[in-house]
């Protein structure tokens, strides 16, 4: 059986809205992500859906899995943080009511 990652650094791009952070990096998520991956490798990236609510656009952040200690496995007990990365042009918001929704 593998052994349980005590810590894993995640990133997220930079052009992730405060929006997108506050929901990424809030309690929800975290619990979330060990449900999602069973595992962690140093240099995956997952592509995770995060909703804008019922007034919006839906968006998939790229979250990087940066470092891992321990070993791989996610459960309740890992610790994840989360780090900012380069932009990558993530495109997301509030198109639904916006004026240049298609």
């Amino acid at each position: 059986m593998t052994e349980t990652a005590t810590h894993v650094v995640l990133s997220y791009p930079a052009d992730l809205s405060d929006w997108g952070r506050d929901i990424v990096e809030d309690t929800p998520f975290k619990t979330y992500l060990p449900k999602a991956h069973d595992t962690a490798e140093a240099g995956e990236t997952w592509e995770e859906f995060v909703g804008v609510g019922c007034c919006g656009s839906a968006l998939d952040v790229p979250i990087r899995v940066e470092s891992v200690a321990g070993g791989s496995r996610l459960t309740e007990e890992t610790r994840i943080e989360f780090t900012v990365r380069e932009a990558c042009d993530l495109d997301g918001g509030w198109a639904v009511q916006s004026a240049g929704t298609p």
